[in-house]
């Protein structure tokens, strides 16, 4: 189960999609969506991004910043950012530091079989670096839509 809201954020620093290091203390003073998806390229994470992608210019309209992290490599993250214009900072976390961390990392199911990885997973995050909401098995097709009318009440 993920960290829950009403608590500061975990500061972290990862790699992003240019190769850069990034702290989530970087962006105190705005609102920050964190979501953590498993692969990049996966329909399901695709969908998720590009739904992203389609109302970034809302949320470039309303100060925050996205964030996707996944478990994949700075060069996995050029190739589906190329591929699919994403215009927001990917990040990568290989050994799932950050992904523990918010507690997103657990058992999964897939045709029968267990593993682990990600669980899709999105923290809200206020300008005062506190989580305002997280939102848990998170559906990619209607999520950017939940968020953005969760922002709506996040000051």
């Amino acid at each position: 189960m993920p960290i829950s809201s009403g608590i500061p954020a975990p500061d972290f620093e990862l790699l992003d999609d240019t190769n850069a290091p990034r702290k989530l203390s970087d962006f105190r003073g705005r609102n920050v969506i964190l979501y953590f998806y498993p692969k990049d390229d996966t329909p399901g994470c695709t969908k998720e991004a590009c739904n992203f992608r389609d109302d970034y210019s809302a949320y470039e309209k309303a100060g925050v910043v996205v964030l996707g992290i996944s478990p994949d490599s700075v060069q996995s993250h050029v190739k589906f950012k190329k591929k699919f214009q994403l215009p927001f900072l990917l990040l990568a976390d290989e050994e799932h530091k950050v992904c523990d961390l918010y507690q997103v990392w657990g058992p999964k199911k897939f045709m029968g079989k267990e593993y682990e990885g990600v669980l899709r997973t999105t923290f809200l995050i206020n300008a005062k670096g506190n989580i305002a909401r997280v939102f848990e098995n998170v559906r990619p097709a209607e999520h950017s839509a939940e968020v953005l009318s969760a922002l709506g009440a996040v000051g």
